[in-house]
């Protein structure tokens, strides 16, 4: 239902969304189903040659899908140029090059440059090769200094989101020359208004709960401290969302835990969004919910990049390519 409801939220307004590996054939089969639906104008990248190959096995006509061979792009030397310049001298033109051939960084180029609103990527390159070229040539958003990810949890009618479960292991005071330029807890809080706005594109009106295994000062050193300051952080950052912490996740969801152990948030009880104080904590807690609890896992979905640009599982199907363009396309709207 989600994804239908995007559907019709980015139908019809010409999104362009690259698919940065083309001669996969889950890539192919979602650009098909995305270019007959009218939901956003795929573009496959590849090695013309092989992206056929690919098509004529899986017995695919792909005529009328816009492939582009970083090869034989018209512009290479006008991208090279730009990818020279975006890097300030932390890049030569040879290397440049090298990197524009790959369809990880061209691509991310096609967005930097206007022609595509987004990509989607990790069919076969690592989250790795998939966030640097963004973080490199896109980077982030004004105001962001984090890139971070979150998973929406479907369940028929049920939503929710989570952050972050896939990007940040940890969170440390960021310094240089011996100076604190960004404190761990401001890292935290950039994590929860990203991930709230995230919820907003998927209808949701955020309810953040920055969970902990404490309950407004119950407990004492681990996260309690960290999740305490961001939700501080994040509350000075977005007064206009309903953001409270730290909260154990009982006291999160449960109206009866929320009303013995913090009567008076705004929040408890009814949370939707949760923020996470590190990665293990993240990424068990959304597969928990995944097998256990029988919630569709959509993501990860990147946040905080100047563009969408999003990762998929290497052992992703068609149906999640599919998928994650739709939320992408979704993102470029806001």
């Amino acid at each position: 239902m989600i994804i239908k409801q995007l559907e019709q939220k980015i139908k019809g307004k010409g999104i362009r969304i690259v698919l940065t590996e083309g001669w996969d054939v889950r890539e192919m089969e979602a650009a098909l189903e995305l270019a007959k639906n009218g939901v956003v104008q795929p573009i496959l990248l590849g090695d013309l040659d092989a992206v056929q190959a690919c098509a004529d096995k899986a017995g695919y006509d792909i005529s009328n899908l816009e492939v582009i061979d970083p090869a034989k792009y018209d512009k290479m030397d006008e991208m090279v140029a730009k990818m020279v310049e975006l890097r300030k001298g932390k890049l030569d033109e040879e290397t440049a090059k090298k990197w524009a051939l790959q369809t990880n960084y061209f691509g991310t180029m096609l967005v930097k440059m206007g022609y595509a609103d987004g990509l989607v990527g990790g069919a076969t390159y690592s989250t790795a090769d998939t966030v640097r070229p963004a973080l490199q040539l896109v980077k982030t958003k004004p105001g962001s200094k984090l890139v971070s990810s979150s998973f929406i949890l479907v369940r028929g009618d049920e939503k929710y989101v989570c952050g972050d479960c896939a990007i940040n292991i940890d969170y440390q005071d960021t310094v240089k020359d011996g100076v604190v330029v960004q404190k761990a807890a401001e890292k935290l809080a950039e994590v929860v208004v990203e991930t709230a706005k995230t919820a907003m594109v998927f209808g949701i009106e955020p309810k953040v709960a920055v969970l902990s295994f404490s309950t407004k000062g119950s407990g004492k050193k681990g996260t309690v401290d960290l999740s305490r300051e961001a939700t501080i952080i994040a509350q000075q950052m977005a007064p206009e969302i309903a953001i409270d912490g730290e909260l154990q996740f009982d006291a999160a969801v449960a109206p009866e835990v929320a009303k013995t152990k913090c009567p008076d948030s705004k929040v408890a009880g009814q949370a939707n969004t949760f923020i996470f104080p590190n990665i293990e904590a993240g990424n068990i807690g959304y597969k928990m919910a995944q097998r256990l609890g029988g919630f569709e896992a959509i993501g990860p979905i990147l946040q905080g990049l100047n563009a969408p640009i999003n990762d998929l599982s290497r052992g992703c199907t068609a149906e999640e390519v599919y998928k994650l363009a739709v939320i992408t396309a979704a993102q470029s709207l806001n």
